[in-house]
């Protein structure tokens, strides 16, 4: 049986999958609010003899509704959804240095955009599409387009930033501008 592994978004943001009737819909915390709630007696076992018991409101199990941003938004195709790519971002004393693990993505499907305060790293990771769906018992690699954006702390000279991969670890450098360093200008005549 094939077994997906939850998304760090679906983690985070807490949505669950149920199976209803063969419809598969996302249930998350916020439609607990909308639910049939249910009254489920507190039991305490001294004071219960000389009082009725305080009642807790439980949800109950309805089915969820899906919930959207706009009525008229068509639903989301899972196979162009762009996944994020995971970095560690640091700093040394002359520089910013940016890694991510970038295994199994060709370096032509490997695109690089930097700014003095933004880095873009875009990319796309090919599956192998020889195997059917259920012929796998876990699926939890991300295989397909991803994209990450990293403002910096510090502004960068764009024109010496190097970029490097090295046993599927990207890793970037990019120096930091010396708002301290100065230079002498000559006047020309001219």
């Amino acid at each position: 049986m094939l077994k997906e592994k939850k998304s760090f978004f679906e983690r985070l943001a807490g949505s669950i999958s149920v199976d209803d009737e063969d419809d598969q819909v996302d249930f998350t915390p916020e439609q607990e609010m909308d639910e049939e709630v249910e009254e489920v007696p507190i039991k305490h076992p001294a004071s219960s003899r000389r009082q009725e018991a305080p009642t807790l409101a439980a949800p109950t199990r309805a089915k969820p509704r899906h919930l959207t941003l706009d009525e008229d938004m068509e639903e989301v195709d899972p196979d162009m959804e762009e996944g994020e790519l995971s970095v560690d971002v640091y700093q040394t004393p002359n520089e910013i240095i940016i890694e991510a693990m970038v295994a199994g993505v060709k370096p032509e499907d490997l695109h690089l955009s930097i700014t003095r305060d933004m880095v873009t790293v875009k990319g796309r990771r090919d599956g192998n599409t020889s195997i059917t769906h259920d012929d796998y018992f876990y699926k939890e690699l991300y295989w397909g387009t991803f994209t990450r954006t990293i403002l910096l702390p510090h502004e960068v000279e764009i024109e010496e930033a190097e970029a490097v991969e090295k046993h599927g670890l990207l890793i970037i450098r990019l120096p930091k501008v010396d708002k301290a360093r100065q230079t002498k200008l000559k006047v020309k005549s001219i």
